[in-house]
């Protein structure tokens, strides 16, 4: 292995083929009926766009045999029929085509959002979360347009294709077989596109997902950047793997247009050999010049549907592309899932009290980050964990928060490991709020709202009244009415995190974790956000990952982390008393604040 292949990050799952079109099967099986209809209704449709051609071959033989002007009349009157008909049968046909796709898409968009939610935080952040808005945005939108502008026609087109055929053969079977001489060149073209433009299409994908992720990384870490005045290293990543995206999709463009001529090949083909068995045909009397103008004028009429069908295979292929990156968020193990499939039995913790047995854990094929942890935290208590950045202290809290499973040891929630916990009520047991709260856009009792939807008004004024974020609501223009977020008024980090704290009150969980909740809000509102997580947590059991000591001395019980392990433990006195690590760190802390 390389260098460089030992430091390639994780990537998301993509799906195979077969279990891409396995999962679209699955998903149209679930809608025979529509299904049905819109096969039907296609295919009836091409066939009443047929019967004006084949009429035109009739009218050529009455103007030949010197019909009358009445009956010239009446068959160019049934060809104008006939062909409003099959308009407006090809428009239903795209029409219902185009609302099946449109429903598989948005089967498939609340598939890939509600797997991408109830995955690990863990593996978000490992394989990048620009891999993941790729998908979730330019997939879903590439898939979007495939179904919608490209499906339909290709469909339809390939509906023509089988009436058509088989008008030919109608007429004549060796017209029909003339006709189909086109086939096998038309396969030979996509055999020789399709396996070297697939590999390009996917390749294609992940380009634009590293593209993306180069891109989200550089606007999160604004302020990083300034600071080290990297703009110049930033900007030259965006640029290369733009310029790959960008050399990819030229190279997958030139693959086109050689498709190109490979199609125009077997439409001479197909129009040749027609031309020439019809000509045939007509000289030993077998059929016509109307019915050999007619299988002509079939033929050629293929030559804009086909086309556009062969041309499309780009938008095709890199809908699939996109399609097996979708399946393949779908198909990632969440805890539920891998629960349900261990056979694993769900239980009801009988209390709120956390033990921590002999706790091991690693991230991936990673050296260990825990080494046999073992905690005890009373129900209803206070416990603090401190220690220096590394230490293992946010995995720790981690497991507890049953967002990692240990490779060694249990965590347990009222004496049930957190594994057998179902996970639909897993948050009902615990919560966690970390340092980064989003603020969603949208009036503000929205937002509080998102973990108790049936929450009354009284009861989330309660809440933010309990949290000390009762004044500053009633102060807004619009008070629980107002816009936040993106969209409206731009939250402090400090009410972000009262809002967070009140949410955790409507949420009502008996077990809490704290991950350096209060360390974004600065110094200036420290005791305030203290306060309000001290008023939330009451008499709720607490782990606290301690930002600052003046948390952890409030505790009942302290436990100081190195190294993965956990060297003191104790109420604040004990630990001063004993004059050890947490000592030496309280005395820094008094110190230098």
């Amino acid at each position: 292995m390389t260098i460089s292949e030992s430091i390639t990050p994780p990537v998301l799952p993509v799906a195979t083929p077969s279990r891409s079109w396995a999962w679209l099967t699955n998903d149209l099986r679930r809608r025979r009926g529509g299904t049905a209809v819109a096969v039907l209704v296609g295919l009836a449709a091409a066939g009443m766009a047929t019967v004006p051609i084949y009429l035109l071959g009739t009218l050529v033989d009455r103007v030949s045999d010197g019909g009358t002007v009445g009956g010239l009349v009446g068959v160019s009157v049934v060809i104008g029929v006939t062909a409003l008909i099959g308009g407006l049968g090809t428009g239903l046909s795209t029409y219902l085509v185009t609302r099946l796709g449109e429903q598989t898409v948005a089967d498939l968009r609340e598939d890939v959002l509600e797997r991408a939610l109830n995955v690990p935080a863990t593996m978000i952040e490992e394989t990048g979360r620009g891999d993941l808005l790729s998908r979730v945005g330019a997939d879903i939108g590439a898939v979007a347009k495939a179904v919608s502008q490209v499906l339909p026609e290709m469909l339809n087109a390939f509906f023509l294709g089988i009436v058509t055929v088989a008008g030919m053969s109608s007429i004549d079977w060796r017209l029909g077989l003339a006709g189909a001489l086109c086939i096998p060149a038309y396969a030979a073209g996509l055999k020789w596109y399709l396996p070297r433009s697939a590999p390009r299409y996917a390749e294609q994908r992940v380009a634009i997902a590293a593209r993306a992720q180069a891109t989200v990384e550089s606007v999160q870490g604004v302020r990083t950047i300034d600071a080290y005045e990297i703009h110049d290293r930033r900007l030259a990543d965006i640029d290369r793997e733009s310029a790959r995206a960008r050399d990819i999709s030229v190279a997958v463009f030139t693959l086109f247009t050689r498709l190109v001529g490979r199609v125009n090949r077997a439409e001479f083909i197909g129009l040749t050999a027609t031309l020439v068995v019809g000509f045939l045909l007509v000289r030993s009397g077998t059929v016509t010049v109307g019915q050999t103008t007619a299988a002509a004028f079939m033929f050629h009429r293929l030559f804009n549907p086909i086309g556009m069908m062969m041309y499309n295979f780009d938008e095709i292929q890199a809908g699939a592309a996109c399609l097996a990156r979708l399946v393949g968020v779908v198909d990632m193990a969440t805890p539920a899932a891998t629960q349900s499939a261990a056979g694993k039995p769900t239980s009801v913790p009988a209390g709120s009290d956390v033990e921590i047995d002999e706790v091991s854990f690693a991230y991936g094929a990673g050296p260990q980050v825990l080494h046999d942890v073992s905690l005890t935290i009373p129900a209803g208590t206070r416990c603090a964990l401190v220690g220096t950045t590394g230490g293992g202290k946010t995995t720790l809290a981690a497991v507890v928060a049953g967002l990692l499973a240990p490779t060694r040891g249990e965590s347990r929630i009222g004496g049930v490991p957190v594994g057998e916990i179902d996970r639909g009520s897993l948050r009902d047991w615990v919560a966690t709020i970390t340092q980064e709260v989003h603020v969603f856009s949208g009036p503000l009792i929205d937002d509080l709202r998102l973990v108790a939807p049936d929450a009354s008004i009284d009861e989330v004024w309660a809440a933010l009244h309990q949290v000390g974020a009762g004044a500053w609501v009633e102060a807004l223009d619009d008070g629980l009415d107002t816009l936040v977020g993106e969209q409206g008024l731009a939250l402090t980090a400090a009410q972000a995190q009262h809002i967070a704290m009140a949410r955790l009150v409507l949420a009502d969980a008996q077990v809490v974790v704290l991950d350096e909740a209060t360390a974004e809000a600065g110094s200036a509102h420290a005791a305030e956000l203290e306060a309000a997580a001290a008023a939330a947590t009451k008499g709720r059991t607490t782990l606290v990952v301690a930002h600052r000591l003046t948390q952890a001395a409030t505790a009942d019980k302290i436990a100081v982390m190195d190294d993965g392990r956990i060297v003191e433990s104790g109420s604040h006195a004990e630990l001063v008393a004993l004059d050890g690590r947490y000592a030496r760190l309280w005395r820094a802390w008094s110190t230098h604040g």
